[in-house]
């Protein structure tokens, strides 16, 4: 199944939820699925299913989780489909569900066993026709792009004065700053938080030019582990945070020094640790979701790597996609970012232009990304990709992301 989690922000750029968007077939592969094939198992609930089998907190510690329903998944045992808490739930509905009796009780009856309601895609001429559900949804989500958002702000305001907005479609953080002045919106979602904000001169501080030296050092193929050692010395929560590490793996003595818990480690864990650990406290003045999405990036596109016959470029892949939202992190263009830390031409291909042998790779993360399934599915049909190695791919993701937080 593929998956994809779309983050919610508030207002200081701190994630409240996540959308769940997946899909179980591919039907450019599966072109059968199309006809009556599409709805076998389409009583069933995707996103819970995927909540089942990898629990709810791989996917968030203690935020809610919006999951779409269908006109026909609505009407799901939903309770017995997967066992996360309610409150943790948010069913997202959309216009395909009309405003009936039929449909309206249902949402009634799952309002009651504790779930919380969504609606998004919503043209302004349904808001009137759709007042039986809007009554009962917790959020409704405005599309900054498609409608007059601050007037159905309004709108919602005055009849509906305890539905939470959410401003959605936010391609730029200018879009959201003006959104946000303007007020009354509980949630923002578009890709905003990882575009660069590169209005005016932005000077990079002595600490983040320290993290960008250790970085580079690192990926060097030979670096002296002292030298490093040094470098993680000038920063007290990076020192804390290697000898805690360290002083778990060892058993009879504690590690006092920097530079013998670098030795501990050696090259290879160092290097690895550092690549995470680094990016991490890089990116602390950033929105959390900014680190989130370079880690996960970095791990989806080394588990790409055999996918997309790269298996040897696995380690560059990976920096790859820690360095993907470098432009974000610096407030500068990715062709000055990327001028700052020492990467491969194949990766700084990509990343830039779109071009090379990695770009391939990352485009189809991008698209995954955003769950842009139709482009997703035509790629691994061009690329005769299966969908259980692209699942499994994002999947160990996620749970890698999950133990690398949890041992912080």
């Amino acid at each position: 199944m593929l998956l994809a989690l779309i983050p919610l922000f508030d207002e200081n750029m701190a994630v409240r939820a996540y959308s769940i968007f997946s899909q179980k077939n591919n039907y450019l592969l599966n072109p059968l699925l199309l006809g009556t094939g599409q709805y076998d198992g389409a009583s069933r609930v995707p996103g819970l299913e995927v909540i089942q089998n990898i629990g709810i907190q791989t996917l968030s510690d203690d935020k809610e989780i919006f999951v779409p329903l269908t006109n026909i998944s609505i009407f799901a045992d939903v309770e017995n489909e997967c066992k996360a808490p309610r409150n943790r739930i948010v069913f997202l509905i959309d216009n395909t569900i009309p405003p009936v009796d039929m449909y309206v009780e249902r949402l009634k009856e799952l309002k009651g066993k504790g779930y919380k309601l969504a609606i998004r895609k919503l043209a302004v001429t349904e808001f009137e026709s759709y007042r039986p559900i809007l009554q009962l949804v917790d959020y409704v989500f405005l599309n900054n792009k498609k409608i007059a958002i601050d007037k159905a702000k309004i709108y919602f305001g005055k009849l509906y004065p305890n539905i939470k907005l959410c401003a959605g479609n936010i391609d730029t953080m200018e879009i959201f700053e003006e959104l946000k002045a303007d007020g009354g919106y509980q949630l923002y979602e578009g890709v905003f938080y990882r575009v660069a904000y590169t209005k005016g001169d932005h000077e990079v501080t002595p600490l983040k030019v320290n993290y960008i030296e250790l970085l580079n050092m690192v990926n060097n193929s030979n670096f002296e582990l002292t030298e490093a050692a040094d470098i993680i010395g000038r920063d007290t929560a990076l020192t804390i945070s290697l000898l805690k590490m360290v002083n778990r793996m060892t058993v009879n003595s504690g590690i006092n020094t920097i530079r013998h818990a670098a030795a501990m480690l050696g090259q290879r864990e160092l290097k690895k640790w550092i690549n995470t650990a680094v990016v991490n406290a890089l990116y602390s003045d950033k929105p959390n979701e900014i680190t989130r999405v370079s880690l996960l990036r970095a791990k989806f596109a080394e588990n790409l790597a055999p996918v997309f016959d790269l298996a040897v470029k696995k380690e560059e892949l990976f920096l790859l996609g820690l360095f993907s939202v470098l432009d974000a992190i610096l407030d500068k263009p990715m062709s000055e970012a990327l001028e700052m830390v020492k990467v491969s031409k194949d990766i700084s291909d990509a990343l830039i232009s779109g071009e090379g042998k990695f770009a391939p790779l990352y485009d189809f993360m991008l698209q995954y990304e955003t769950a842009n399934w139709a482009e997703v599915s035509r790629q691994m049909v061009v690329k005769n990709i299966e969908m259980d190695a692209v699942s499994d791919a994002y999947m160990d993701s996620l749970k890698w992301y999950r133990d690398l937080m949890s041992n912080n």
